[in-house]
């Protein structure tokens, strides 16, 4: 029964530290200290070294000798290798999926895109174009795909919240809308093919460091 909670535990806490990392409130190399959080969530070390373990699992963190486990950093090599394995995966999501879309699901997909275009901040945004993709994607019924897929749309959503955490701009998304209208027409293969240049387009924004500089960082915008 021990292990059973401590294993809940370590599920929750791991949960909490990814949705933070991933929307940008713990920054790359922030340390993440084991006596801190344990207090936090009223529990012993036991859980928060197994969070930090699927932690790292997950490519959120990574452990350094005589540094503690801190938060990964990543590169504009990772942002593209996240937007090629998307483009894959995606493409072939779509293409199981096409055949059961009802036009209830393009509907509930447009508005989705409606609700980006809307959005007035980044998490507002992604939100709207993660529910885009799973709606039009889900239909393949392939669990494993679909689990890797969240798993790359979290990586891209890192990476968009560190690029664009101020001065997001409202804009409309012109290929959410061309793969709707290619797949209520009847051509899936036209729309597997806006959506995988769709999620390779990568954007650039300065953002300023906590050292008062500003560096270019990568996004996945898609």
């Amino acid at each position: 029964m021990a292990k059973e909670r401590d294993d809940t535990i370590a599920s929750r806490i791991s949960r909490v530290l990814a949705d933070r990392i991933i929307r940008g409130e713990i920054a790359p190399d922030a340390r993440l200290r084991q006596d801190h959080i344990a207090e936090e969530f009223g529990t012993s070390h036991v859980p928060v070294r197994e969070a930090f373990r699927r932690l790292e699992a997950q490519g959120l963190a990574i452990s350094l000798p005589r540094r503690g486990v801190r938060v990964a950093s990543f590169d504009l090599k990772e942002v593209r290798e996240v937007a090629e394995m998307r483009a894959a995966l995606e493409g072939l999501a779509l293409k199981h999926a096409a055949p059961h879309l009802t036009s209830a699901i393009l509907d509930e997909a447009e508005q989705a895109t409606r609700d980006g275009d809307a959005a007035g901040d980044v998490h507002a945004w992604e939100e709207a174009n993660r529910r885009f993709h799973r709606l039009i994607l889900a239909p393949c019924g392939m669990a494993r795909l679909l689990a890797a897929i969240d798993d790359l749309h979290a990586a891209s959503a890192r990476f968009l919240f560190s690029a664009w955490q101020s001065g997001w701009e409202k804009r409309t998304d012109h290929d959410h809308r061309a793969i709707l209208a290619a797949l209520r027409q009847g051509r899936p293969d036209e729309a597997a093919v806006i959506l995988q240049k769709h999620v390779q387009w990568i954007g650039r924004a300065p953002v300023r460091t906590p050292s008062g500089s500003t560096r270019d960082a990568f996004a996945i915008v898609g």
